[in-house]
């Protein structure tokens, strides 16, 4: 138990303590408060301080109560702001009357408070109080100081309630807007602009996924979320902009997995007069780049049971139709015959590139932990990437695959327009009659007319942040990286 320095009167102070506001009237919580620090910037200038000590400082300090211990004439609470976690310690002789009310605090209230800054006997750094407020009541009951909420769906649907009482959430929360941050001086500082392109679109494109629908009464038309914004990107390499990128939200109307979520973040840049390779050497310097900051190296933590990640070493590089054979299969062979074999489903009448891509997912990816760069998709699955300069069944289209998961796509972008119409009449017609909740991409007139005043050749690149957030934290799913996931109905 802590106890009080030997004398409670204060010595002379180096430094003076705004007056309390004015009284609240009763029933009534004060509008705002004046801190003179942070209860972390408070510990780190006095860390090492003898027991029993006086700074000689008045402090005012303000946090959301973490633990209550009522002893008699004494009473101690601990608080925590953002920054740290200091000790109030009350005496009934010093408070008078407001000691009672002190006594009566709960875990979870937010408090202000004002007094000298010493060590009490154990060495703990304190505010010997000279007074407090109660800046907000909780009125539900708080999770264990120590043990925090243990449920992790608890955790996830209650937020708020995790970053109280987790120091490991905080961390997350942090490292991710870190992360966010150092990207947009990576980019800014090799020139590129940063745009918003529309949350609204009449054509869903960008990506095969199955977009949400809505309606704007005043325009009378259905409108979709955005799957990607890469359609509007790149119009603006249309008009000029050569490097361009954007910190985007992105909504599937799709499953809930470890590693998917409805809404998510990406990040997407577009570089003209580049290509894929270009693309590569941009994604492996920013991963290493953005770990370096967010974590101080590059031995990423990995995800889950993955493993450490070493993205310190130059990344694999691999193409898809070699780590196909790699697993014995015959990439020029019957792969339907190799789907049955391997338990992988599928529909016979898919082409021969979605076939070799299903093997691939279900087969290879999850298996791939250490950064590797895939090589060369299939022209069936890749709508909008340039064909291959050597081979015309592919096109220059690569993956980035850190702990078995795609963390990021790259291509040299189609920027034929008679093509690119040839290859959205070509999705079409696999999708059928092109219902809102197909996974197609949609025959986009607008964009085409676009190419056709001419873009130049460019190279595109997606990043899943979330996923990327995953890696350096060692989360084991999304959804803890995403401050308020999807949960489904219930509790």
């Amino acid at each position: 138990m802590n106890g009080m320095p030997e004398s409670t009167e204060p010595a002379a102070r180096a430094a003076s303590v705004p007056a309390p506001a004015a009284p609240v009237p009763a029933g009534e919580l004060p509008l705002r408060f004046d801190r003179t620090a942070s209860l972390g910037d408070l510990i780190a200038a006095h860390s090492g301080l003898a027991p029993q000590s006086d700074t000689g400082e008045l402090h005012r300090v303000a946090g959301r109560v973490r633990t209550v211990r009522d002893m008699g004439r004494l009473a101690f609470a601990d608080i925590a702001d953002w920054t740290g976690e200091l000790q109030l310690f009350a005496q009934r002789a010093r408070l008078g009357e407001a000691f009672e009310e002190f006594r009566k605090l709960s875990v979870g209230d937010w408090v202000g408070a004002w007094g000298p800054l010493v060590t009490t006997k154990t060495g703990e750094l304190s505010i010997q109080l000279d007074g407090f407020e109660l800046l907000a009541r909780s009125l539900r009951p708080w999770p264990d100081k120590r043990a925090g909420l243990t449920n992790l769906e608890a955790a996830r649907r209650r937020r708020y309630l995790d970053l109280a009482t987790s120091d490991e959430s905080r961390k997350t929360l942090v490292a991710r807007s870190t992360m966010v941050a150092e990207m947009r001086r990576f980019f800014t500082g090799r020139g590129f602009i940063e745009v918003e392109t529309p949350m609204l679109q009449p054509i869903p494109g960008g990506a095969l996924a199955k977009p949400f629908v809505t309606h704007h009464t005043e325009l009378g038309r259905d409108l979709y979320l955005r799957i990607a914004p890469e359609l509007y990107l790149k119009r603006l390499l249309v008009g000029g902009v050569e490097r361009v990128f954007e910190i985007n939200r992105n909504f599937r109307n799709e499953g809930v997995s470890t590693q998917h979520n409805p809404e998510f973040t990406m990040l997407e840049a577009y570089q003209a007069f580049g290509d894929y390779t270009d693309m590569a050497e941009l994604l492996e310097s920013l991963v290493k780049r953005v770990s370096q900051v967010v974590i101080g190296g590059l031995d990423a933590p990995g995800r889950g049971e993955a493993g450490r990640i070493d993205l310190g070493s130059p990344f694999r590089r691999a193409r898809l139709v070699d780590l196909i054979r790699d697993i014995g299969v015959d990439p020029e062979g019957d792969l339907v015959v190799a789907c049955d074999k391997l338990g992988v489903a599928h529909d016979p009448a898919w082409p021969w590139g979605k076939l070799l891509v299903e093997i691939y997912e279900k087969e290879i990816e999850h298996t791939l932990v250490q950064p590797t760069f895939v090589f060369d998709f299939p022209r069936d699955v890749s709508p909008l990437a340039r064909t291959h300069r050597s081979d015309p069944r592919f096109t220059e289209h690569l993956e980035l695959i850190i702990g078995g998961m795609e963390i990021a796509p790259a291509y040299s972008e189609l920027n034929d327009p008679e093509e690119q119409l040839r290859r959205f009449r070509a999705q079409a017609s696999q999708g059928g009659t092109m219902k809102p909740d197909e996974e197609t991409h949609r025959v986009d007139m607008d964009y085409v007319e676009a190419l056709e005043y001419g873009m130049p050749p460019a190279g595109g690149l997606g990043l899943g942040i979330d996923r990327l957030a995953m890696i350096l934290t060692g989360a084991s799913s999304i959804r803890d990286v995403i401050l308020f996931p999807a949960s489904r109905p219930g509790d």
